[in-house]
């Protein structure tokens, strides 16, 4: 699903015009980069979490060439599912 389709499907649920759901997405994403940066942790209900966790420096070895190199450290967001979402993952959506 793509931005157009998402705000499409989204305007047709709630009974708004798209120019005034798309307004609403991005404030909701605006939102979420802001927690983001402040490395909060974003809890939806019924769906799950988002986390930044920080990545160690660390050494890898490119298998074709045998050279190692050092990856520099880094932060990454992270999901975790609820439970019933990951059930539903795992059924394959059914």
């Amino acid at each position: 699903m793509n931005n157009k389709s998402l705000i499409s499907e989204l305007s047709q649920r709630m009974g708004y015009t798209q120019e005034d759901t798309q307004k609403m997405v991005n404030t909701v994403v605006d939102a979420l980069k802001n927690d983001f940066r402040s490395e909060n942790v974003v809890w939806i209900p019924k769906f799950g979490t988002f986390e930044i966790k920080k990545r160690l420096e660390r050494v890898v070895t490119i298998p074709s060439t045998k050279k190692r190199m050092l990856v520099p450290p880094k932060l990454v967001l992270t999901f975790k599912p609820v439970a019933a979402v990951k059930e539903k993952l795992k059924g394959g959506g059914q």
